[in-house]
Protein backbone atom coordinates (compact mmCIF):
# COMPACT_ATOMS: atom_id res chain seq x y z
CA UNK A 1 0.00 0.00 0.00
CA UNK A 2 1.37 3.63 -0.56
CA UNK A 3 -0.10 7.02 -1.31
CA UNK A 4 -0.54 6.34 -4.49
CA UNK A 5 -2.90 3.21 -4.76
CA UNK A 6 -4.83 5.02 -1.54
CA UNK A 7 -6.29 7.53 -3.90
CA UNK A 8 -6.86 5.03 -6.93
CA UNK A 9 -9.03 3.18 -4.19
CA UNK A 10 -10.68 6.14 -3.35
CA UNK A 11 -11.75 7.48 -6.89
CA UNK A 12 -12.75 3.74 -6.90
CA UNK A 13 -15.04 3.86 -3.89
CA UNK A 14 -16.77 7.05 -4.76
CA UNK A 15 -17.80 5.72 -8.44
CA UNK A 16 -18.77 2.40 -7.39
CA UNK A 17 -21.02 4.38 -4.51
CA UNK A 18 -22.52 6.51 -7.30
CA UNK A 19 -22.77 2.86 -9.59
CA UNK A 20 -24.41 0.97 -6.52
CA UNK A 21 -27.43 2.83 -6.89
CA UNK A 22 -27.21 4.50 -10.40
CA UNK A 23 -27.42 0.64 -11.53
CA UNK A 24 -31.18 0.65 -9.49
CA UNK A 25 -32.48 3.47 -9.79
CA UNK A 26 -31.93 3.86 -14.01
CA UNK A 27 -34.00 0.90 -15.37
CA UNK A 28 -36.93 2.12 -12.39
CA UNK A 29 -36.58 5.65 -13.41
CA UNK A 30 -37.28 4.81 -17.05
CA UNK A 31 -39.97 2.59 -16.06
CA UNK A 32 -41.69 5.07 -14.07
CA UNK A 33 -41.34 7.40 -16.76
CA UNK A 34 -43.33 4.87 -18.91
CA UNK A 35 -40.50 3.83 -21.17
CA UNK A 36 -40.12 -0.19 -21.72
CA UNK A 37 -37.02 -2.81 -22.14
CA UNK A 38 -36.87 -1.45 -25.55
CA UNK A 39 -35.80 1.64 -24.36
CA UNK A 40 -33.71 0.88 -21.72
CA UNK A 41 -31.67 -1.18 -24.24
CA UNK A 42 -31.34 1.77 -26.39
CA UNK A 43 -30.04 4.00 -23.50
CA UNK A 44 -28.01 1.56 -22.41
CA UNK A 45 -26.80 0.86 -26.43
CA UNK A 46 -25.91 4.32 -26.84
CA UNK A 47 -24.11 4.34 -23.73
CA UNK A 48 -22.13 1.51 -24.35
CA UNK A 49 -21.06 3.10 -27.81
CA UNK A 50 -19.82 6.15 -26.33
CA UNK A 51 -18.13 4.82 -23.61
CA UNK A 52 -16.03 2.65 -26.02
CA UNK A 53 -15.14 5.58 -28.25
CA UNK A 54 -13.74 7.48 -24.89
CA UNK A 55 -12.01 4.45 -23.80
CA UNK A 56 -10.35 3.88 -26.57
CA UNK A 57 -9.28 7.26 -27.02
CA UNK A 58 -7.98 7.39 -23.28
CA UNK A 59 -6.30 4.19 -23.95
CA UNK A 60 -4.37 5.90 -27.11
CA UNK A 61 -3.59 9.34 -25.65
CA UNK A 62 -2.87 8.90 -21.93
CA UNK A 63 0.47 6.74 -22.34
CA UNK A 64 1.12 10.04 -24.50
CA UNK A 65 -0.18 12.65 -22.67
CA UNK A 66 -0.75 11.61 -19.38
CA UNK A 67 -2.96 8.71 -17.86
CA UNK A 68 -3.94 11.16 -14.68
CA UNK A 69 -5.00 13.82 -16.70
CA UNK A 70 -7.66 11.78 -18.30
CA UNK A 71 -9.04 10.52 -15.17
CA UNK A 72 -10.11 13.91 -14.41
CA UNK A 73 -11.60 14.86 -17.36
CA UNK A 74 -13.99 11.91 -17.56
CA UNK A 75 -14.67 12.23 -14.08
CA UNK A 76 -16.04 15.69 -14.40
CA UNK A 77 -18.09 14.83 -17.37
CA UNK A 78 -19.76 12.39 -14.86
CA UNK A 79 -20.62 15.67 -12.65
CA UNK A 80 -21.94 17.45 -16.02
CA UNK A 81 -24.24 13.99 -16.28
CA UNK A 82 -25.97 14.01 -13.02
CA UNK A 83 -26.97 17.71 -13.80
CA UNK A 84 -28.38 16.50 -16.67
CA UNK A 85 -30.41 13.63 -15.20
CA UNK A 86 -31.84 15.96 -12.51
CA UNK A 87 -32.59 18.56 -14.85
CA UNK A 88 -34.81 16.56 -17.68
CA UNK A 89 -37.46 14.06 -18.22
CA UNK A 90 -36.95 13.86 -22.39
CA UNK A 91 -35.76 10.33 -23.06
CA UNK A 92 -32.92 11.19 -25.78
CA UNK A 93 -31.62 13.73 -22.89
CA UNK A 94 -31.89 10.97 -20.66
CA UNK A 95 -29.85 8.80 -22.86
CA UNK A 96 -27.45 11.96 -23.75
CA UNK A 97 -26.86 11.99 -19.93
CA UNK A 98 -26.41 8.29 -19.82
CA UNK A 99 -23.99 8.39 -22.25
CA UNK A 100 -21.94 11.26 -20.82
CA UNK A 101 -21.41 9.99 -17.62
CA UNK A 102 -21.48 6.23 -19.22
CA UNK A 103 -24.25 5.01 -16.61
CA UNK A 104 -27.14 3.11 -18.09
CA UNK A 105 -25.62 -0.50 -18.48
CA UNK A 106 -27.01 -1.56 -14.95
CA UNK A 107 -26.72 -5.18 -13.05
CA UNK A 108 -23.21 -3.83 -11.64
CA UNK A 109 -23.55 -6.25 -8.70
CA UNK A 110 -20.01 -7.59 -7.04
CA UNK A 111 -18.49 -5.60 -9.80
CA UNK A 112 -18.06 -2.68 -7.19
CA UNK A 113 -19.29 -0.36 -10.01
CA UNK A 114 -17.37 0.87 -13.27
CA UNK A 115 -14.51 2.78 -13.64
CA UNK A 116 -15.81 4.28 -16.96
CA UNK A 117 -14.01 5.07 -19.96
CA UNK A 118 -10.59 6.25 -18.31
CA UNK A 119 -10.48 2.56 -16.70
CA UNK A 120 -7.33 2.54 -19.13
CA UNK A 121 -5.70 4.67 -17.69
CA UNK A 122 -6.47 3.73 -14.09
CA UNK A 123 -5.83 0.29 -14.86
CA UNK A 124 -2.00 1.23 -15.80
CA UNK A 125 -1.61 3.67 -12.69
CA UNK A 126 -2.53 0.77 -10.85
CA UNK A 127 -0.33 -1.69 -12.26
CA UNK A 128 2.68 1.06 -12.21
CA UNK A 129 2.12 1.09 -8.54
CA UNK A 130 2.39 -1.94 -7.98
CA UNK A 131 4.94 -5.04 -7.62
CA UNK A 132 4.60 -7.54 -10.35
CA UNK A 133 4.15 -10.21 -7.81
CA UNK A 134 1.44 -8.26 -5.53
CA UNK A 135 -0.20 -6.94 -8.67
CA UNK A 136 -3.42 -9.48 -9.05
CA UNK A 137 -3.80 -9.10 -4.81
CA UNK A 138 -3.62 -5.14 -5.44
CA UNK A 139 -6.58 -5.41 -8.36
CA UNK A 140 -8.52 -7.44 -5.85
CA UNK A 141 -8.14 -5.21 -3.21
CA UNK A 142 -9.60 -2.66 -5.35
CA UNK A 143 -12.00 -5.07 -6.08
CA UNK A 144 -13.22 -5.49 -2.87
CA UNK A 145 -13.14 -1.60 -2.11
CA UNK A 146 -14.90 -1.21 -5.00
CA UNK A 147 -17.12 -3.45 -4.05
CA UNK A 148 -18.34 -2.57 -0.41
CA UNK A 149 -18.71 1.08 -1.84
CA UNK A 150 -20.94 -0.43 -4.14
CA UNK A 151 -23.14 -2.30 -1.67
CA UNK A 152 -23.27 1.06 0.89
CA UNK A 153 -24.29 2.57 -2.79
CA UNK A 154 -26.97 0.07 -3.34
CA UNK A 155 -28.89 1.12 -0.01
CA UNK A 156 -29.15 4.72 -1.57
CA UNK A 157 -31.61 3.45 -3.86
CA UNK A 158 -33.75 3.55 -0.66
CA UNK A 159 -33.88 7.39 -0.46
CA UNK A 160 -36.57 8.50 -2.99
CA UNK A 161 -38.74 6.25 -0.97
CA UNK A 162 -37.80 7.87 2.13
CA UNK A 163 -38.01 11.31 0.64
CA UNK A 164 -41.57 10.60 -0.20
CA UNK A 165 -42.46 8.95 3.15
CA UNK A 166 -41.23 11.09 5.59
CA UNK A 167 -39.85 14.65 3.76
CA UNK A 168 -43.75 15.40 1.38
CA UNK A 169 -41.06 14.65 -1.98
CA UNK A 170 -42.45 12.74 -5.10
CA UNK A 171 -40.91 9.91 -6.44
CA UNK A 172 -39.23 11.59 -8.84
CA UNK A 173 -38.22 14.17 -6.89
CA UNK A 174 -36.21 11.72 -4.83
CA UNK A 175 -34.72 10.44 -7.91
CA UNK A 176 -33.83 13.67 -8.90
CA UNK A 177 -31.57 14.28 -5.28
CA UNK A 178 -29.98 10.96 -6.29
CA UNK A 179 -28.72 12.65 -9.05
CA UNK A 180 -27.69 15.31 -7.95
CA UNK A 181 -25.34 13.67 -5.41
CA UNK A 182 -23.94 12.11 -8.50
CA UNK A 183 -22.72 14.94 -9.99
CA UNK A 184 -21.06 15.87 -7.04
CA UNK A 185 -19.39 12.57 -6.54
CA UNK A 186 -17.85 12.98 -10.37
CA UNK A 187 -16.37 16.32 -9.05
CA UNK A 188 -15.14 14.54 -5.87
CA UNK A 189 -13.41 11.98 -7.92
CA UNK A 190 -11.65 14.52 -10.13
CA UNK A 191 -10.64 16.21 -6.76
CA UNK A 192 -9.06 13.00 -5.52
CA UNK A 193 -6.84 12.11 -8.43
CA UNK A 194 -5.38 15.58 -8.94
CA UNK A 195 -2.31 14.88 -6.23
CA UNK A 196 -1.34 11.29 -7.94
CA UNK A 197 2.06 10.67 -9.70
CA UNK A 198 2.55 9.22 -12.27
CA UNK A 199 5.76 8.30 -14.31
CA UNK A 200 5.79 9.26 -18.08
CA UNK A 201 7.26 6.27 -20.00
CA UNK A 202 7.94 6.49 -24.25
CA UNK A 203 6.40 3.59 -25.86
CA UNK A 204 8.96 1.46 -27.69
CA UNK A 205 8.49 -1.52 -29.82
CA UNK A 206 10.12 -4.25 -28.00
CA UNK A 207 8.78 -7.75 -27.30
CA UNK A 208 7.09 -8.13 -24.12
CA UNK A 209 9.63 -10.27 -21.84
CA UNK A 210 12.51 -8.54 -23.32
CA UNK A 211 14.43 -6.17 -21.45
CA UNK A 212 14.02 -2.57 -22.84
CA UNK A 213 17.02 -0.66 -24.21
CA UNK A 214 17.79 2.39 -21.75
CA UNK A 215 18.98 4.70 -25.28
CA UNK A 216 15.91 2.68 -27.18
CA UNK A 217 13.53 4.85 -29.68
CA UNK A 218 10.23 5.02 -30.57
CA UNK A 219 10.52 2.15 -33.63
CA UNK A 220 8.28 2.34 -37.07
CA UNK A 221 6.78 -0.47 -36.26
CA UNK A 222 4.61 1.34 -33.68
CA UNK A 223 0.85 1.44 -34.25
CA UNK A 224 -1.72 3.64 -32.45
CA UNK A 225 0.81 3.07 -29.63
CA UNK A 226 1.04 -0.89 -29.49
CA UNK A 227 4.33 -3.32 -31.02
CA UNK A 228 3.60 -5.75 -33.10
CA UNK A 229 4.06 -7.96 -30.41
CA UNK A 230 1.78 -6.58 -28.34
CA UNK A 231 -0.71 -6.22 -31.28
CA UNK A 232 -0.74 -10.43 -31.30
CA UNK A 233 -1.63 -10.43 -27.62
CA UNK A 234 -3.98 -7.94 -27.84
CA UNK A 235 -6.22 -8.83 -30.76
CA UNK A 236 -6.93 -12.37 -29.05
CA UNK A 237 -7.95 -10.05 -25.84
CA UNK A 238 -10.46 -8.23 -28.43
CA UNK A 239 -12.20 -11.22 -29.99
CA UNK A 240 -12.27 -12.75 -26.15
CA UNK A 241 -14.29 -9.33 -24.66
CA UNK A 242 -16.13 -8.46 -27.92
CA UNK A 243 -18.18 -12.18 -27.36
CA UNK A 244 -18.30 -10.96 -23.19
CA UNK A 245 -19.82 -7.75 -24.24
CA UNK A 246 -22.43 -9.38 -26.17
CA UNK A 247 -23.33 -11.51 -23.06
CA UNK A 248 -22.92 -8.47 -20.60
CA UNK A 249 -25.34 -6.62 -22.99
CA UNK A 250 -27.49 -9.27 -23.04
CA UNK A 251 -27.56 -9.83 -19.32
CA UNK A 252 -26.54 -6.21 -17.09
CA UNK A 253 -28.56 -4.03 -18.25
CA UNK A 254 -32.03 -6.10 -17.71
CA UNK A 255 -31.35 -7.51 -14.70
CA UNK A 256 -32.61 -5.02 -12.25
CA UNK A 257 -35.62 -4.98 -14.97
CA UNK A 258 -36.14 -8.61 -14.89
CA UNK A 259 -36.61 -8.83 -11.57
CA UNK A 260 -39.17 -5.59 -11.67
CA UNK A 261 -41.10 -7.38 -14.34
CA UNK A 262 -40.68 -10.61 -12.84
CA UNK A 263 -41.08 -10.69 -9.55
CA UNK A 264 -42.91 -7.04 -9.12
CA UNK A 265 -39.49 -6.29 -6.78
CA UNK A 266 -39.12 -2.64 -5.90
CA UNK A 267 -36.69 -0.43 -5.78
CA UNK A 268 -36.07 -1.10 -2.11
CA UNK A 269 -35.80 -4.78 -2.52
CA UNK A 270 -33.48 -4.57 -5.04
CA UNK A 271 -31.49 -2.22 -3.10
CA UNK A 272 -30.87 -4.35 -0.34
CA UNK A 273 -30.34 -7.52 -2.37
CA UNK A 274 -27.36 -5.70 -4.19
CA UNK A 275 -26.38 -4.62 -0.94
CA UNK A 276 -26.23 -8.23 0.32
CA UNK A 277 -24.67 -9.91 -3.23
CA UNK A 278 -21.77 -7.14 -2.75
CA UNK A 279 -21.11 -8.24 0.51
CA UNK A 280 -20.89 -11.83 -0.11
CA UNK A 281 -19.12 -11.41 -3.07
CA UNK A 282 -16.72 -9.02 -1.91
CA UNK A 283 -14.46 -11.75 0.84
CA UNK A 284 -12.94 -13.86 -2.41
CA UNK A 285 -11.88 -10.83 -4.25
CA UNK A 286 -9.26 -10.84 -1.28
CA UNK A 287 -8.50 -14.57 -2.20
CA UNK A 288 -7.41 -13.28 -5.63
CA UNK A 289 -4.08 -12.59 -5.71
CA UNK A 290 -3.05 -16.26 -3.75
CA UNK A 291 -5.61 -18.07 -6.15
CA UNK A 292 -3.83 -16.97 -9.05
CA UNK A 293 -0.42 -17.69 -8.11
CA UNK A 294 -1.53 -21.20 -6.86
CA UNK A 295 -3.39 -22.51 -10.05
CA UNK A 296 -2.58 -19.67 -13.06
CA UNK A 297 -4.22 -16.88 -14.15
CA UNK A 298 -5.89 -18.25 -16.84
CA UNK A 299 -7.35 -21.42 -14.93
CA UNK A 300 -8.85 -19.28 -12.40
CA UNK A 301 -10.84 -17.42 -15.10
CA UNK A 302 -11.99 -20.58 -17.43
CA UNK A 303 -13.25 -22.02 -14.45
CA UNK A 304 -15.59 -19.36 -12.15
CA UNK A 305 -16.73 -18.30 -15.54
CA UNK A 306 -17.96 -21.58 -16.34
CA UNK A 307 -19.54 -21.89 -13.41
CA UNK A 308 -21.11 -18.62 -13.20
CA UNK A 309 -22.97 -19.48 -17.32
CA UNK A 310 -24.43 -22.64 -15.66
CA UNK A 311 -25.88 -20.87 -12.38
CA UNK A 312 -27.04 -17.74 -14.65
CA UNK A 313 -28.82 -20.28 -17.04
CA UNK A 314 -30.66 -22.00 -13.41
CA UNK A 315 -31.88 -18.40 -12.59
CA UNK A 316 -33.90 -17.54 -14.99
CA UNK A 317 -36.13 -20.58 -14.68
CA UNK A 318 -36.43 -19.91 -10.88
CA UNK A 319 -40.56 -19.74 -9.81
CA UNK A 320 -39.73 -16.93 -6.72
CA UNK A 321 -38.12 -13.85 -6.19
CA UNK A 322 -35.98 -15.30 -3.33
CA UNK A 323 -35.01 -18.43 -5.26
CA UNK A 324 -33.66 -16.13 -7.94
CA UNK A 325 -31.94 -14.13 -5.51
CA UNK A 326 -30.10 -17.02 -4.31
CA UNK A 327 -29.21 -17.77 -7.64
CA UNK A 328 -27.98 -14.60 -8.46
CA UNK A 329 -25.79 -14.19 -5.49
CA UNK A 330 -24.04 -17.18 -6.16
CA UNK A 331 -23.52 -16.12 -10.24
CA UNK A 332 -22.33 -13.02 -9.11
CA UNK A 333 -19.50 -14.40 -6.35
CA UNK A 334 -17.85 -16.89 -9.13
CA UNK A 335 -18.39 -14.72 -12.02
CA UNK A 336 -16.50 -11.31 -10.55
CA UNK A 337 -13.82 -13.53 -8.73
CA UNK A 338 -12.31 -13.50 -12.37
CA UNK A 339 -12.54 -9.52 -12.92
CA UNK A 340 -9.22 -8.64 -10.89
CA UNK A 341 -7.42 -11.73 -12.32
CA UNK A 342 -8.50 -10.43 -15.79
CA UNK A 343 -7.39 -7.30 -14.93
CA UNK A 344 -4.04 -7.53 -13.77
CA UNK A 345 -3.39 -10.54 -16.22
CA UNK A 346 -3.44 -8.01 -19.32
CA UNK A 347 -1.38 -5.73 -17.51
CA UNK A 348 1.19 -8.70 -16.71
CA UNK A 349 1.58 -9.61 -20.09
CA UNK A 350 2.22 -6.34 -21.80
CA UNK A 351 5.02 -3.90 -22.13
CA UNK A 352 4.33 -1.51 -18.90
CA UNK A 353 4.99 1.57 -21.24
CA UNK A 354 1.89 0.28 -23.59
CA UNK A 355 -0.28 -0.58 -20.97
CA UNK A 356 -2.93 1.91 -20.94
CA UNK A 357 -3.49 1.86 -25.13
CA UNK A 358 -3.54 -2.34 -25.07
CA UNK A 359 -5.82 -1.69 -22.17
CA UNK A 360 -8.17 0.73 -24.38
CA UNK A 361 -7.97 -1.85 -27.51
CA UNK A 362 -8.51 -5.11 -25.34
CA UNK A 363 -11.73 -3.50 -23.42
CA UNK A 364 -13.25 -1.52 -26.34
CA UNK A 365 -14.53 -4.14 -28.06
CA UNK A 366 -16.77 -5.52 -25.17
CA UNK A 367 -18.31 -1.97 -24.51
CA UNK A 368 -19.09 -2.29 -28.56
CA UNK A 369 -20.48 -5.84 -28.04
CA UNK A 370 -22.25 -4.47 -24.93
CA UNK A 371 -23.90 -1.73 -27.17
CA UNK A 372 -25.53 -4.33 -29.92
CA UNK A 373 -27.11 -6.62 -28.13
CA UNK A 374 -29.59 -4.82 -25.62
CA UNK A 375 -31.29 -4.02 -29.08
CA UNK A 376 -31.84 -7.91 -29.58
CA UNK A 377 -32.46 -8.44 -25.76
CA UNK A 378 -34.96 -5.81 -25.69
CA UNK A 379 -36.89 -7.34 -28.36
CA UNK A 380 -36.69 -10.66 -27.03
CA UNK A 381 -37.86 -9.79 -23.34
CA UNK A 382 -40.73 -7.61 -24.94
CA UNK A 383 -41.76 -10.15 -27.51
CA UNK A 384 -40.75 -13.73 -26.89
CA UNK A 385 -39.82 -14.21 -23.39
CA UNK A 386 -38.71 -12.76 -20.16
CA UNK A 387 -35.57 -14.88 -19.56
CA UNK A 388 -34.46 -15.50 -23.10
CA UNK A 389 -31.76 -12.77 -22.71
CA UNK A 390 -30.37 -14.68 -19.55
CA UNK A 391 -30.47 -17.53 -21.24
CA UNK A 392 -28.67 -15.91 -23.77
CA UNK A 393 -26.00 -14.24 -22.21
CA UNK A 394 -25.53 -17.36 -19.93
CA UNK A 395 -24.47 -19.09 -23.70
CA UNK A 396 -22.17 -15.89 -24.59
CA UNK A 397 -20.46 -16.36 -21.54
CA UNK A 398 -19.91 -20.11 -21.94
CA UNK A 399 -18.05 -19.26 -25.43
CA UNK A 400 -16.09 -16.59 -23.84
CA UNK A 401 -14.46 -18.78 -21.24
CA UNK A 402 -13.34 -21.57 -23.69
CA UNK A 403 -12.05 -18.84 -26.30
CA UNK A 404 -10.02 -17.66 -23.51
CA UNK A 405 -8.79 -21.20 -22.94
CA UNK A 406 -7.82 -21.52 -26.24
CA UNK A 407 -5.95 -18.10 -26.69
CA UNK A 408 -4.15 -18.08 -23.53
CA UNK A 409 -3.26 -21.24 -21.74
CA UNK A 410 0.01 -21.27 -22.48
CA UNK A 411 0.58 -17.00 -22.41
CA UNK A 412 2.08 -17.33 -18.64
CA UNK A 413 2.22 -13.43 -17.08
CA UNK A 414 6.05 -12.94 -15.50
CA UNK A 415 5.14 -13.49 -11.88
CA UNK A 416 3.90 -17.20 -12.50
CA UNK A 417 7.05 -17.55 -14.68
CA UNK A 418 9.22 -16.63 -11.98
CA UNK A 419 7.42 -18.75 -8.95
CA UNK A 420 7.76 -21.89 -11.35
CA UNK A 421 11.10 -20.98 -11.80
CA UNK A 422 11.54 -20.69 -7.28
CA UNK A 423 9.60 -24.36 -7.12
CA UNK A 424 11.97 -25.39 -9.56
CA UNK A 425 14.50 -24.89 -6.68
CA UNK A 426 12.42 -25.25 -3.60
CA UNK A 427 8.85 -25.74 -2.98
CA UNK A 428 6.50 -22.96 -3.18
CA UNK A 429 5.50 -21.15 0.39
CA UNK A 430 1.88 -20.23 -1.64
CA UNK A 431 1.50 -23.51 -2.32
CA UNK A 432 2.45 -25.09 0.37
CA UNK A 433 0.38 -23.07 2.62
CA UNK A 434 -3.08 -24.88 4.24
CA UNK A 435 -6.22 -24.20 3.01
CA UNK A 436 -4.88 -22.71 -0.29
Amino acid sequence: MNRDLGLLFASRALRSFAQGYMAVIIPMYIAILGYGAVELGILSAVSSIVSATLALSVGVLADRFGRKLFMILISLMMGISGLVFAASHAFVVIALAAALGTFGGGGGAGRGGAWGPFYPAAQALLAEHSLALERTAVFGVLSFVGVMAGALGSLAAYLPQWLQAGAGFTLLQGYQALFLLTSAIGVAMALVVIPMRETRTVPEAVPVRSKPSSNAKPAAGMRWGLSPQTWKIVARFMVTNTVNGFAIGMVGPFLVYWFYRRYGATAGQLGSLLFVINLVSALPFLAAGRLALRFGSVTIVVFTRLIGCAILAAMALMPNFWLAAVMYALRTVFNTLSVPVRQSYLMGVIEPSERASAAGFSNSPSQVGTALSPFLAGYLMEHVWLGLPLEGGAVLQTINALLYWLFFRDLRPPEELALDELQAVEPSPIASEPGI
